[in-house]
């Protein structure tokens, strides 16, 4: 009988080692932020052609010059220098900054409330009260707008109402037409666009900290002041942006509840697009526009850093 018997020597033989190998491949397998981007390349490709593109080619059209209906792309200033040199195009263009911003203010103030409520005094299916408020904002923008030149108009339903119930005696002409009536009419159309953010924030503060406050001894006004509102102002913040940068170039709104003196920026530049046909001076006044609520836009965001620095 033999018996065999295993060396302490003898080895298990190792498997073949992988390799990431060289070129694209291998590139991409090395490299984390490579297959980061070649992710991410569809949406950059068309962000490039629906965004980067139009604003390069309404750029390089308002240095364009146009002579009766015969546009020539020829490089000049002359398109800026007729803006600023009337009056009336730098007066609607602070107009329209003024009428946004007051349609940003009432939209947070409208906002707000609804956010915190949902956040704070909603215990249980939290989701569909968010659904009740977006509810109004799935018809069409176009509807809605319709639907307060309806309500505000000379026979409209406030008049009615005021009539019926004794209050006036004949409408009121000042409903419609008017600033007021933008503002209005805006500050409902942007309001879920306000909520959403707001609640967002709202709901990620921990309700320990209230808890907290009031063990210190803070009423519900000073805890809201103290604790709440500061908690929440990235919400309130990405809301006045979501609301702000959009309404300066609203041309619809104006259009139809505003009449002449609520005419805003965006109406003239469809105006040149539109029934001038002078593209070139509409590109201008697009791009001065986009300048101006850019600048806008980076003091508000200076001013709120600002701020916190100082009560830090």
């Amino acid at each position: 009988m033999t018996s065999q018997s295993l060396t302490s020597d003898q080895s298990v033989p190792s498997a073949p080692s992988t390799s990431s190998g060289g070129g694209i491949r291998g590139f991409f397998i090395r490299s984390e932020n490579a297959r980061g981007y070649a992710l991410l390349a569809p949406t950059l490709i068309l962000l490039f052609l629906a965004m980067v593109i139009p604003v390069v080619m309404l750029v390089a059209r308002s240095f364009w010059t146009q002579s009766g209906m015969v546009q020539t792309a020829d490089f000049s200033f002359v398109n800026y220098e007729m803006f600023f040199a009337k009056p009336i195009y730098w007066a609607v263009l602070k107009k329209s900054l003024y009428i946004s911003g007051a349609v940003t203010i009432a939209t947070l103030l409208l906002a707000y409330p609804a956010a915190y409520f949902v956040a704070f005094k909603v215990k249980k299916n939290k989701l569909i009260w968010l659904i009740l408020i977006t509810v109004p904002f799935w018809t069409s923008y176009l509807l809605r707008v319709f639907a307060w030149k309806l309500m505000l108009g000379y026979n409209g339903v406030v008049n009615s109402g005021l009539i019926g119930i004794g209050i006036i005696d004949e409408p009121l002409g000042f409903l419609l037409h008017n600033v007021n009536a933008v503002v209005l009419t805006l500050a409902h159309a942007w309001a879920a666009f306000a909520i959403l953010p707001i609640y967002v924030s709202l709901e990620k503060i921990d309700k320990s900290l209230l808890e907290a406050a009031a063990d210190l001894g803070e009423g519900p006004i000073r805890s809201f002041i103290r604790v709440t509102l500061p908690l929440s102002m990235p919400g309130v913040i990405a809301a006045s942006l979501l609301v702000f940068i959009p309404t300066v170039g609203d041309y619809v709104t104006p259009k139809l509840v505003g009449g002449s003196g609520g005419i805003m920026i965006g109406n003239l530049v469809q105006n040149m697009f539109g029934r001038g046909n002078n593209w070139p001076m509409g590109s201008a006044i697009a791009v001065v526009m986009m300048i101006t609520i850019t600048l806008v836009v980076c003091v508000y965001l200076w001013l709120i850093s600002q701020a916190k620095k100082r009560s830090s």
